[in-house]
């Protein structure tokens, strides 16, 4: 049974909104994919970003003339290889994409999970790197980190055919996320184990969300 057909079986309980962050390469996705196939609703905020900026969309207008159409390709949509580049290498380029962005990101997600939560879902899982700093976490009951050692994360990175010194740039730019996400963090799911492992930690973790929010 699942943890969503367990919390419906033990009686009416609130849509519990659970935000999913951590480094890159330490399998955020995996947990939602897993906490999908437990039941939860998803919502993944990188995605909301690519639609928020599409051509068309305020943002993307915004992205533009601050970036230049230096990270554009010819059919005029954002180049997002040339805008990594760019922003990762500087933290304050981030930051400045980031206060386009987020703005546009929040209002979108907020309409999901309130769709979600009126359909009835046991629980809405929201998929994001930047959950705290861009403020999503506010719209969440918990906050799970999902962190796993360096060794893992570099062999993930490489195994999705990152050459070696981008990953190694990827996750310095990162430094210490996962640090300074512990306080913020409700659960914390290390994924440096086996996948069977993991998979009923975050089966377990999902059902306990669920009898907290009875």
């Amino acid at each position: 049974m699942s943890a969503g057909a367990q919390a419906r079986a033990g009686g009416s309980r609130r849509c519990v909104r659970i935000g999913v962050t951590g480094p890159i390469g330490c399998g955020k996705s995996q947990v939602v994919r897993w906490l999908a196939e437990l039941g939860a609703t998803v919502i993944d905020a990188d995605a909301v970003a690519r639609g928020v900026t599409a051509p068309g969309h305020p943002a993307h207008d915004a992205v533009v003339r601050h970036f230049g159409r230096a990270v554009t390709l010819p059919d005029g949509t954002l180049d997002r290889a040339a805008l990594a580049r760019l922003v990762f290498a500087d933290g304050e380029r981030l930051a400045e994409l980031e206060a386009i962005v987020h703005p546009a990101v929040r209002p979108v997600i907020i309409d999901v999970l309130e769709a979600a939560e009126r359909e009835g879902a046991p629980a809405v899982a929201v998929e994001a790197i930047k959950l705290v700093e861009g403020g999503l976490a506010t719209l969440c009951d918990e906050v799970w980190l999902v962190d796993c050692d360096t060794a893992t994360q570099r062999a993930r990175l490489t195994a999705r055919g990152a050459p070696p010194d981008d990953a190694e740039r990827r996750i310095a730019a990162q430094g210490a996320l996962a640090q300074r996400l512990r306080p913020a963090a409700t659960r914390v799911i290390d994924t440096s184990g086996a996948m069977t492992e993991t998979r009923a930690l975050v089966a377990e973790a999902l059902v306990e969300a669920l009898a907290a929010a009875r």
